[in-house]
């Protein structure tokens, strides 16, 4: 991915930093810690915050495909991995108080272990409950032509590497979970046919509609609440205490997956785009649906029953996924609705 425009002082640091290599500029280092020192205690709202979690957002490329012109070396260099818990801690804390919120009066499976089927009971219960604003009804009745690619931005940051942060879990599970995530990711994956790998026929959405479909070609347009859903997935990926976290986020992804993703179908053919653009769309009408069970019942479920201290980080991450993607279709609705862009700036040219 191309390093992209700073937005304020901490990314500005950042990315002067990583234009050298290694070792090679200690000075560059230390402005970028006393910049992130300076800005955390200014900041209300580290999840609506675009310089902190854009510089949260490359700093965590480096551990997936890197950024462009940066050494690879960089990637476990101690002064960024400091620099890097130092933005996570006040994430994950606000992450945790909006997950709490939406928990609400969530009832826990009573006992001192709770059973596979118990724990996706509560995942299926907080999954149907979920009252927040219906992106996907929208877009299947209402979205114009120019929504549509700007839909498709927000999804980009994610969706052209999918499945590649829950892949960090694999080695930090065992037995029953671990093969559970495998078997999903494999149809993520494509079942070994890259063609039909999800990033590339969401990927192939994107080109139908004339769109550039480089892995990271959109990241200047989307604001920073885009970049913390993506965020939050790899600070638990990458996490191994938070690996229960990133099993429940995985499994309310795909207990709340199937209904939008039909609905999502829907709107595009509702402009006259056929197969070859709502592929992507129906895929998942199906995937997931059968998706779900497993993610439930055998990946978080079978998580728990194996290590039941887990139970609360499996709901943190689900209920975490919840309130940020709801706080993300509440900003792309209003926005709409007010007759305006969802995106930092106007619909780029390449859209």
């Amino acid at each position: 991915m191309k390093i992209p425009a700073a937005r304020g002082p901490v990314s500005t640091a950042l990315f002067s930093a990583l234009t050298a290599a290694p070792g090679t500029d200690e000075g560059a280092l230390d402005a970028l810690h006393r910049s992130v020192a300076g800005h955390l205690p200014a900041t209300r709202d580290i999840i609506g915050d675009d310089d902190l979690q854009l510089a949260l957002f490359c700093l965590y490329e480096l551990h997936y495909s890197g950024l462009e012109g940066v050494s690879d070396e960089w990637e476990w260099a101690p002064e960024l991995i400091r620099v890097r818990q130092m933005l996570e801690k006040p994430f994950e804390a606000a992450l945790r108080d909006a997950a709490a919120e939406a928990a609400g009066d969530l009832e826990l499976p009573a006992g001192p272990g709770a059973t596979s089927d118990a724990v996706a009971d509560v995942l299926f219960g907080l999954a149907a409950r979920d009252t927040g604003p219906s992106l996907s009804r929208y877009v299947a009745r209402k979205a114009s032509l120019g929504q549509l690619k700007e839909f498709l931005i927000h999804k980009s940051i994610y969706q052209l590497k999918e499945a590649d942060p829950h892949t960090f879990a694999i080695p930090r599970l065992s037995g029953r979970p671990k093969a559970a995530l495998v078997e999903i990711q494999a149809d993520e994956y494509g079942g070994g046919r890259p063609e039909r790998m999800h990033s590339a026929l969401f990927a192939r959405t994107m080109r139908g509609l004339g769109m550039e479909d480089g892995y990271g070609a959109y990241v200047d347009a989307v604001p920073a609440v885009s970049l913390a859903a993506v965020n939050l997935m790899s600070l638990f990926g990458l996490n191994r205490r938070l690996r229960g976290a990133i099993t429940g986020h995985l499994a309310i992804y795909e207990m709340t997956s199937s209904q939008p993703n039909r609905l999502y179908g829907r709107g595009f053919r509702r402009h006259g785009f056929t197969t070859d653009v709502t592929h992507y769309f129906d895929e998942h009408v199906e995937a997931d649906a059968v998706h779900e069970q497993i993610a439930g019942r055998d990946l978080a479920g079978g998580l728990v029953e194996a290590e039941p201290h887990l139970l609360a980080d499996v709901l943190f991450g689900a209920t975490a996924v919840m309130a940020v993607d709801g706080r993300l279709s509440a900003h792309i609705l209003q926005s709409w609705e007010n007759g305006g862009t969802s995106l930092r700036q106007a619909l780029p040219a390449a859209a």
